[in-house]
């Protein structure tokens, strides 16, 4: 058994209660009561809360609720920098070591799947890409449309492009730019072999009926719009080009 102030990531007497579920679901709110519960903190998984220019439409946990708990993964890196799965994964983990060592429970609360995944069961390593690379493709993305980007990732990466969400553009720009950087295309780097964590998980995915969720989602983009949404993304409107800005509420307004 580690000692106090001693943990190692093989220790399964811990564990991360994963807490999943769509938008406006009521992640944060079982969240922060599971962790007063449990006293530990929470870890975002939310590839948006991270950014600290992205706050309305990102629906960050409340001022209240993080100076009541701590979170990580909130208000932690800039819209200039590069923050993806692989990213996440590492940062995770430290922090995971970094709470298991005062507490038997981890909190890890968010919405976004490749995230969660990545946590649970490692990512494939891909080479770095070269910035402007993916501004490049964002930009054409930005001028020519989802046509223009389908057509570019089925004739460069047709293996992808026949088992892709062919809807998604996050993925076909990933696709794109991962093709076009090392000339091997995004499905020749899955190896598809699971990290084994050596602490225990517990997932838990949150659901409601479809009429009630849309209606909370319609309540939550009234309440945003009041609280200066569409001054926030004029605000961002000249970085619309960055990664980070290629998210739902943002890319509409």
């Amino acid at each position: 058994m580690p000692q106090p102030g001693h943990f190692s990531l093989m220790d399964h007497t811990k564990t991360v209660i994963i807490i999943a579920g769509p938008t406006a679901v009521g992640k944060t709110s079982m969240a922060m009561a599971a962790a007063r519960m449990l006293k530990t903190e929470i870890i975002s998984a939310d590839s948006r809360q991270c950014y600290r220019e992205l706050n309305i439409g990102v629906a960050k946990p409340e001022e209240k609720e993080l100076k009541e708990v701590k979170h990580f993964f909130v208000n932690t890196h800039s819209i200039h920098d590069e923050v993806n799965a692989v990213v996440f994964e590492q940062y995770a983990l430290d922090v995971t070591g970094d709470i298991f060592s005062r507490s038997d429970y981890v909190v890890m609360a968010g919405g976004t799947g490749l995230y969660l995944k990545a946590f649970c069961e490692g990512m494939d390593d891909i080479p770095a890409i070269d910035p402007a690379v993916r501004e490049q493709i964002v930009r054409e993305y930005d001028l020519q449309g989802l046509d223009w980007l389908q057509q570019q990732v089925r004739e460069k990466d047709p293996v992808f492009w026949r088992l892709c969400e062919q809807q998604n553009p996050q993925r076909l720009m990933r696709a794109l730019e991962v093709i076009q950087s090392t000339g091997e295309s995004i499905t020749s780097y899955r190896k598809g072999a699971t990290r084994q964590r050596g602490f225990n998980i517990i997932r838990i995915g949150l659901e409601l009926p479809r009429d009630e969720l849309y209606d909370r989602i319609n309540a939550r983009v009234d309440d945003m719009v009041r609280a200066g949404l569409v001054e926030e993304a004029r605000s961002l409107y000249p970085l619309r080009h960055l990664n980070a800005l290629q998210t739902v509420g943002y890319t509409e307004l």
